[in-house]
């Protein structure tokens, strides 16, 4: 048991709304645990629980397990604490009362991978940046109040809606969630801090923040927010940023708080800084040899269970660090890692191999399955979607437009058609795992350069894991009806299920992922890798994928430092920051 400084003994203690201010590793999510055992042993009726709510579903995950695994709390106490995240508290709010603010009684949630399909040809426009985002909000409302259809960036308008509009809505949530517990709360949008002051009407509010870690601010958090919340609710105050324990015996936390500062000594414990040769196969060369590195340090500690997080500033230079360590050489061996891709590309080509799982219905098959291609490239590249993708997906349809009895010899669809009768007459065992595998194959091995691609991003797939309630529904598909008769259905289901589950696996291996992807995480050791400067005649020409956008000190605002920030602080004993050496990262020079 962690011994408690005197400052958290007294959060422990006090009544009221609360805002606790800390750093990484501070301890704010281990002393809420805490308090709200406190609360649920002292002052809770049998139908009263307290709320602990998190954007991040790995954060959930762990406060779950810290519960669950606490051999002081009894049965009771922790029956008595709801851990969820905000988005499937709001859907619970909006599913119930969505009614009261002009949504339709039947409502679904309308999937990031679907929401960018629908959207792609606004977001392609030739439009101003702003046109498009008003044009973007206008047909989201139009789903949702028409079609019933709501994404997931307006569940905190509607459910806001609904509690300003019902003060017996506000009591009831109330009446049942005394306490609520607000994780990550300088992260909050103008629409969630309009729904927490509601829910701050008739219950307590414990708010944890670390202005520090604001690194949303372009999806609407703002630096006013925890001054907001100390205006409205004016809430004991009790900053533990002087605590760490996730790094303790290193200075990352120092280094991390220096980054802000910009004033920096020569050296931190736990801080490594190495620079590299500006070229493609030295640097991805040298980044190998630094993860290497750590797996053998972490492997020394006989660290079972040990992680290694590569960081990278953009999600295409991800993708292109997870190949690069897939490919092996003379020299350096393969590394197997996971990457943090998106997830649009990743459900559009599930539901794909789904779609060819299932018995063939009607000759419209055919035409729905060249349909779900041409979705696949509309909306792989989520809200950012590429103009080669676009213009894929143009030429399916057009292909589509023409097609007749008689399809012509040169139609990109035919090498589809072809592929889709062998994966359609494939003999089926009812084990979805070798099943699936080999429609994939099929994809991968035909000659639709297009299915390739949709074969490529269905690797990154990882719902069939043994035991997953995606495996387990498609095996009993097959036992039921001797066939995968609802495989589209129940794939579907399974992400939607996948985004609100509040069980998350520790990340564990050697895990790659965008700078941004890594907030709410932690690590046994991090690696910072940027990009390198192109250069013509000695010059530079580009300089993409940089921690510092352009690697120029006019872009080195607020919100770069803080995302740089959590990032190198994501790591228990050690971060590698690897910078171009004839170029490093701005903030160091």
């Amino acid at each position: 048991m962690i011994e408690l400084s005197e400052n958290k003994k007294q959060i422990i203690q006090k009544d009221g709304h609360l805002i606790i201010i800390g750093g990484p590793g501070s301890g704010k999510t281990f002393v809420s645990i805490l308090k709200a055992s406190h609360i649920a042993n002292n002052y809770l009726t049998t139908t009263q629980k307290v709320l602990f709510l998190s954007f991040a579903r790995p954060t959930v995950s762990r406060v779950i397990q810290a519960i669950e695994e606490n051999i002081q709390f009894t049965t009771e106490i922790k029956n008595s604490i709801l851990v969820d995240t905000y988005h499937s508290f709001f859907w619970k709010v909006i599913k119930a009362h969505g009614y009261l603010v002009g949504l339709p009684r039947k409502l679904s949630i309308l999937s990031p991978p679907s929401e960018a399909v629908i959207l792609s040809a606004i977001r392609s426009s030739d439009k101003s940046a702003e046109e498009i985002k008003a044009i973007v909000n206008n047909e989201r409302f139009r789903l949702a109040t028409e079609e019933g259809r709501v994404c997931f960036d307006l569940f905190a308008h509607f459910a806001g809606n609904i509690l300003h509009g019902s003060d017996k809505i506000r009591r009831i949530i109330s009446g049942v969630f005394p306490v609520i517990i607000l994780d990550e709360f300088q992260d909050t949008n103008s629409d969630q801090w309009r729904l927490v002051i509601q829910l701050g009407l008739y219950s307590k509010l414990i708010a944890l923040a670390d202005p520090k870690q604001r690194i949303y601010d372009f999806l609407g958090a703002s630096q006013e927010r925890i001054d907001n919340f100390k205006q409205t609710f004016t809430p004991s105050e009790f900053d533990i940023s002087d605590e760490n324990y996730r790094n303790k015996d290193t200075e990352i936390t120092i280094f991390g708080d220096d980054l802000i500062s910009g004033n920096f000594k020569a050296n931190y414990k736990g801080i490594v800084l190495k620079a590299y040769p500006p070229n493609k196969n030295q640097a991805y060369s040298y980044l190998k040899y630094e993860v290497l590195n750590s797996i053998k340090r972490l492997k020394s500690l006989d660290k079972k269970n040990w992680s290694v997080a590569i960081l990278t500033p953009t999600k295409k230079m991800m993708r292109q660090v997870s190949d690069a360590l897939l490919s092996d050489s003379k020299s350096l061996p393969s590394i197997h890692n996971h990457a943090m891709i998106d997830v649009e590309g990743v459900v559009l080509s599930a539901e794909i191999i789904a779609f060819l799982l299932q018995p063939n219905e009607s000759e419209e098959d055919t035409i729905e399955f060249i349909l779900m291609i041409k979705n696949f490239f509309l909306g792989r590249g989520g809200d950012k979607p590429t103009k080669l993708d676009i213009y894929e997906a143009e030429r399916i349809g057009k292909a589509l437009e023409k097609l007749n009895k008689k399809i012509p010899k040169n139609s990109i669809l035919l090498p589809m058609i072809n592929r889709y009768t062998i994966c359609k007459s494939l003999i089926k065992t009812g084990n979805p795992d070798k099943d699936w595998l080999a429609v994939r194959s099929l994809l991968e091995q035909g000659t639709c350069k297009r299915l390739k691609q949709v074969a490529e991003e269905a690797k990154n797939i990882k719902l069939l894991d043994r035991g997953t309630q995606l495996r387990d529904s498609l095996s009993r598909d097959w036992r039921e009806n001797g066939l995968y008769n609802n495989a589209l259905k129940i794939v579907r289901q399974a992400f939607i299920r996948e985004h609100f589950s509040t069980t998350v696996k520790p990340e564990t291996g050697v895990i790659v992922m965008n700078m941004h992807k890594a907030k709410g995480k932690q690590f046994d050791e991090v690696i910072i890798f940027e990009g390198w400067p192109h250069k013509q005649n000695g010059v530079i020409v580009s300089n993409p994928d940089r921690i510092i956008l352009g690697n120029k000190i006019e872009n080195a605002g607020i919100s770069a430092k803080y995302n740089f920030r959590v990032s190198a602080t994501r790591a228990k004993l050690q971060t590698t920051i690897m910078t171009p050496e004839d170029d490093p990262c701005i903030l160091f020079t």
